[in-house]
């Protein structure tokens, strides 16, 4: 929800850029983890907690360049991307389980 709130300050050009990229990528991290959650086997749960990943590097890849172009507000975007770096955290001790058990 933080990143769809603060994306609606990005320039009107941006609406099939950035906007929508931004968007996107943040909310396959959430649809991701729940269809992850949803598999029975650990192989298809691990995959789907992957791309998760995958989106929240993008999401946060996003902010900071959002950031560099002076889009964002670092004040606005900091909080977010710590949140997206600690769910990275989190995901990566999940995969990690699921991949010990083989």
């Amino acid at each position: 929800m933080e990143v769809f709130f603060i994306s609606e300050s990005l320039p009107r050009k941006e609406d099939y850029a950035l906007t929508s990229q931004i968007r996107r990528s943040a909310e396959s991290i959430s649809a991701n983890i729940s269809e992850g959650f949803g598999r029975a086997g650990s192989r298809d749960k691990t995959m789907f907690y992957k791309f998760s990943r995958g989106s929240a590097n993008e999401t946060k890849n996003h902010l900071i360049y959002g950031n560099l172009v002076k889009y964002f507000e670092t004040e606005n975007s900091q909080p977010i991307i710590v949140k997206i770096e600690s769910l990275i955290h989190e995901l990566n001790k999940i995969i990690k389980t699921l991949e010990g058990r083989g």
